[in-house]
């Protein structure tokens, strides 16, 4: 008998093709707050709704569409998740991740995730782009917990190499021939909804936390399970709970990825194009 998660998966994927036929798409990317605009470059687009999709959880958050966008962008075949649901929405992390492993059924291969973070590192500013080089995840569940969904992985898939090298080397690259500023730092994520305390924030930074972020290292562990590329860019979009003597205020998440849209977006598409 197929397990029950596989085929919530399948059927997924089903409903996806009905959209788009058998286009298959090479990369993945999963914009977050703030950014959904980006999915505007793509050219010769299927857009598909969140709600138009079998089992897809919705995504409530301020800045997330909620749609697939299918198309063409630097001679890649893309899906851009405009929008992504979030544990803290309600939704369990299996459902989180779903989309991730139908995509993988539809053929992509490689994932760039994006997320907005807050800057844990001193020497970061708001704005700022950090290249995700590890994360740490504590006290969370994992999306793979439970039966092993053997069509994607092995029962314990190694992390060390998560954010892929070679790309992580492809965005280095294209950062320093542009001119685009870019950290290379540790994500630590945290549920939500609300934003860390200083004490927290102080405690990631002792652990070698450099951004704090509430998305993206769900997505990641299940993209390295069923055998995805991945890489991961944070736009620094306030400096984290008593980093500086300020509220933090989730609309100013939102106006700073507005800021580091344009160079985010140079980012991403160099990076598009220069990969295998």
């Amino acid at each position: 008998m197929m397990n029950k998660s596989m085929q919530l998966v399948q059927d997924m994927a089903q409903s996806l093709r009905e959209h788009v036929g058998d286009f298959s798409p090479q990369v993945v990317l999963v914009l977050g707050s703030g950014l959904g605009e980006f999915a505007e470059l793509v050219e010769n687009v299927t857009i598909v709704p969140y709600t138009d999709v079998a089992h897809m959880p919705q995504s409530t958050a301020p800045g997330h569409a909620g749609n697939f966008v299918f198309g063409m962008l630097e001679g890649k075949r893309v899906v851009v998740m405009q929008g992504r649901p979030h544990y803290y929405e309600g939704h369990d992390v299996d459902a989180v991740v779903l989309p991730l492993r139908a995509l993988r059924l539809m053929g992509a291969s490689a994932m760039i995730v994006t997320n907005a973070a807050g800057g844990v590192n001193t020497k970061y500013n708001t704005c700022d782009l950090m290249l995700i080089v590890d994360h740490i995840k504590l006290f969370t569940p994992t999306p793979l917990r439970g039966a092993n969904l053997a069509e994607f992985g092995t029962r314990f898939p190694d992390m060390t190499y998560a954010y892929s090298p070679k790309l992580r080397e492809i965005a280095c690259k294209v950062a320093s021939d542009r001119g685009i500023k870019l950290h290379e730092g540790v994500y630590m994520y945290f549920p939500g909804p609300q934003f860390e305390t200083p004490a927290e924030v102080r405690a990631a930074r002792v652990l070698g936390a450099d951004a704090v972020g509430m998305s993206t290292v769900y997505e990641v562990i299940a993209a390295v399970h069923a055998g995805y590329h991945v890489m991961g860019v944070s736009v620094i979009s306030n400096m984290a709970a008593g980093v500086l003597p300020v509220k933090l205020s989730g609309d100013d998440v939102n106006e700073a990825a507005e800021v580091a849209r344009p160079y985010f977006a140079e980012l991403i598409l160099g990076c598009l194009r220069d990969m295998p």
